[in-house]
């Protein structure tokens, strides 16, 4: 999370978990898991997550910080208590391969205005700001670890809205950087499902290709759509989804003279490039394919029977 903001979850997470064995189909269907799992979640639902660095006040309950390796993950519950009253309100995640988070419980604290300006909420067209494109590369080379998840989701719901079947993805940054990920999850053969990038600032093909990506919208996660239109859509991250429809300038210098925009400059330092081809994070892929209804269609059968979904 980024400084100063907070997401809300809807679906229960936390404990007490239940083993799918013991839950049945119907009352994991009822938490939002449909495939099965080892566990499902019986945790609170409407858990609000936030940066470590904005929580205050609060202080770790020894006895509850069991981790895994070299931090806590939050698996015996709240483990951060109010400093005032003592109450568990909050559970702290730090453990290897976690996203430092902090978890409020939603029935013990309570919103407060902060008397702060209200800004702005963002609108479809900011996501055509060079601002808000997240590049996949970090500094130090490696794949972004928001675009590691980012495209882990993205990939469940394209499994879901192809029903398992092939696709064909356009030329450019799209085939580029999914592709593998694409390859990973999704069989080759005849019968392929068009893929483009929709939504503000794009012109959509005719005839509409079978599957638009669409970005979320940056503060309600509501994915874009056509005016009108009530066909197949994969819903992406906005950053992440802005670099794919709208990459921009490629060189990290501007060319000048007679160089087309596009070429890199080999006088000034070289972009970082990874060694290896963008793997999507399998639990974000798993963990968001078996909150889809549609993992339940005999088509995607297969990933019922030899996927091992860890749980939601």
């Amino acid at each position: 999370m980024e400084p100063a903001t907070y997401a809300v979850d809807p679906r229960p997470t936390g404990p007490p978990w239940r083993r799918w064995e013991d839950v049945g189909e119907d009352a994991a269907a009822r938490q939002g898991v449909y495939a099965p799992v080892y566990s499902v979640s019986f945790g609170a639902r409407n858990r609000i997550v936030i940066a470590p660095g904005d929580s205050r006040s609060m202080a770790l309950i020894p006895e509850k910080c069991e981790g895994y390796c070299r931090g806590v993950d939050g698996r015996a519950g709240p483990n951060l208590a109010c400093e005032g009253c003592g109450r568990a309100v909050a559970i702290r995640m730090d453990d290897c391969g976690l996203w430092q988070t902090v978890w409020l419980e939603p029935d013990a604290v309570v919103r407060r205005p902060s008397a702060l300006p209200t800004a702005s909420p963002p609108d479809w067209g900011d996501l055509k700001q060079a601002g808000h494109r997240v590049p996949p590369v970090e500094p130090d080379g490696s794949w972004s670890r928001r675009w590691e998840a980012a495209v882990g989701v993205a990939m469940a719901h394209l499994v879901a809205a192809t029903d398992n079947r092939p696709v064909t993805l356009p030329a450019g940054p799209v085939a580029e950087l999914l592709g593998h990920a694409v390859g990973r999850y999704l069989p080759t053969g005849p019968g392929s499902r068009s893929v483009e990038p929709a939504g503000p600032g794009i012109r959509t093909s005719r005839p509409r290709p079978d599957v638009l990506l669409v970005p979320r919208h940056p503060l309600t996660g509501t994915p874009w759509r056509p005016s009108g239109d009530d066909g197949a859509v994969v819903p992406v991250d906005s950053g992440v989804w802005a670099y794919l429809a709208h990459p921009g300038e490629t060189s990290p210098m501007p060319a000048t003279g007679v160089l087309p925009e596009v070429v890199l400059r080999d006088d000034y330092p070289l972009p970082p490039h990874p060694r290896c081809a963008l793997v999507p994070h399998h639990e974000a892929f798993q963990d968001t394919l078996v909150g889809l209804p549609a993992v339940r269609g005999p088509r995607l059968r297969g990933y019922r029977d030899t996927e091992r979904f860890t749980g939601p």
